[in-house]
């Protein structure tokens, strides 16, 4: 059964920094491309960054230059380094992981808070 747990949201100060772990059960990150999405309250659910199979990294516009994505194999987890935390990135953040067309797994999402 494959599992993405998400850990690391939480409340924090505008200018501040969290980071978000994904840890993967059953599957290897490094064979899928490995995503973080955010859903905000009555938005759309977006990609804010990805890491490919091979290593190649992408993030959103929104958050280029505050936000990093990376992968720690040994441990099977994919993290998202936020910094510079503005109040827009509020939302519930999700790990995700896609093989090609054929598989999609989502983790339950973890809320992260940016507020003074």
């Amino acid at each position: 059964q494959v599992q993405l747990v998400e850990s690391g949201g939480g409340l924090v100060q505008p200018g501040g920094s969290l980071r978000l772990s994904c840890a993967a059960s059953s599957i290897s990150i490094t064979i899928y491309t490995m995503g973080w999405y955010r859903q905000a309250p009555g938005k759309q659910r977006e990609l804010v960054a990805a890491i490919t199979s091979g290593g190649t990294t992408n993030v959103a516009d929104s958050v280029k230059g505050r936000f990093s994505i990376s992968r720690d194999s040994a441990k099977n987890t994919v993290y998202l380094q936020m910094n510079s935390l503005k109040p827009e990135d509020t939302a519930v953040y999700y790990c995700n992981a896609k093989l090609l067309l054929v598989r999609d797994y989502w983790g339950q999402g973890t809320q992260v808070t940016v507020s003074s």
